[in-house]
């Protein structure tokens, strides 16, 4: 039997087909289009289920089970997104109403958990028992197994750890507190600290990056510039690698666990990224005197690990 894995973003809605094998056979995507009723994105969300389901030259009756990665505060026992601030969503009982939809079972979790149990189950935490995945993106997104099971606390809100604060006088984050590690560590203030740089040094090499234009700053721009051999840009770099290794530090520090991964557009950088984070966390550990260390490395799965984490999740909430 297959599953089916629903990726809800902010921007896309993607759907995938997952076999017993955790391959993601085939897709859909439709655009969120927010903001909008509810009822409505979930009617987008069934559309794009059939697509894919489609489009893998199935029948929904070959479909075992389907989840849903949302963002927000998710109750995945009773299948509510408590809360989605991007979505306005507010007890929005998903689970029941894609059921009425499509006849399927459907099983929710919030969208960082569901990437993260993607890569326990199949990726870079595969055969481990206590695992971590940080995904850097627009935001710092982490999500926390512990014993197989996802962690979210008393109020299906816990694991944020992109909003535990590395300076308290420090930038203003979206959630509104100062300092938090997303405000450093994000994709977005990456690119926020590159222009910040360019237009302190007009001599820098990423400005011919970048067309003369700073609306075309991305991730990359200053890690491109390093490699060039700009010293702008590797300050840049280097600056952005102790914020997150600050975070990571902590994250370690707290759970300690088997594997911790780092995924995100910005993981693409491979050893330019992750070679100095293990160098710094490996002096912050708090257990770095003992035989056994997490190990920090890049996520395996990339844009699969939401859909496979949740075409799965039927394996944590099946009743």
């Amino acid at each position: 039997m297959y599953k089916l894995g629903i990726d809800l973003g902010g921007t896309n809605i993607v759907a995938g087909v997952v076999d017993d094998q955790y391959h993601v056979v085939a897709t859909a995507k439709v655009k969120t289009n927010i903001p909008r009723p509810a009822e409505d994105i979930l009617d987008d969300m069934a559309f794009a289920a059939r697509q894919a389901v489609e489009n893998a030259g199935l029948q929904l009756s070959d479909i075992d089970s389907m989840g849903v990665g949302s963002p927000g505060a998710i109750d995945p026992v009773n299948g509510v997104v408590a809360y989605a601030n991007n979505l306005g969503f507010r007890q929005v009982p998903m689970a029941q109403m894609l059921k009425d939809r499509l006849g399927v079972d459907f099983y929710i979790e919030n969208d960082a958990n569901a990437a993260a149990y993607g890569e326990y189950i199949a990726g870079a935490g595969k055969g481990t028992k206590d695992f971590i995945a940080i995904t850097l993106g627009t935001g710092v997104g982490g999500g926390v197994i512990i014993n197989g099971k996802i962690y979210s606390g008393s109020n299906y809100a816990g694991a944020e750890l992109g909003h535990v604060v590395i300076n308290s006088d420090g930038e203003i984050c979206t959630c509104g507190r100062q300092g938090c590690w997303e405000a450093y560590a994000s994709a977005t203030a990456l690119i926020r600290q590159t222009k910040q740089a360019m237009i302190r040094y007009p001599g820098t090499v990423m400005w011919k990056l970048c067309d003369g234009e700073l609306e075309k700053v991305s991730g990359i721009t200053a890690f491109d510039a390093m490699r060039a051999g700009d010293d702008v840009g590797r300050r840049v770099v280097e600056r952005y690698i102790e914020y997150v290794a600050i975070g990571i530090s902590n994250t370690i520090n707290i759970f300690q666990p088997d594997v911790l991964c780092i995924g995100g557009g910005i993981s693409k950088e491979g050893d330019n990224l992750i070679v100095p984070v293990k160098a710094y966390v490996e002096g912050d550990n708090y257990a770095r005197h003992l035989s056994k260390k997490t190990e920090i490395k890049a996520a395996a799965l990339g844009n699969d690990a939401g859909l496979i984490g949740a075409a799965y999740l039927c394996d944590l909430y099946r009743k």
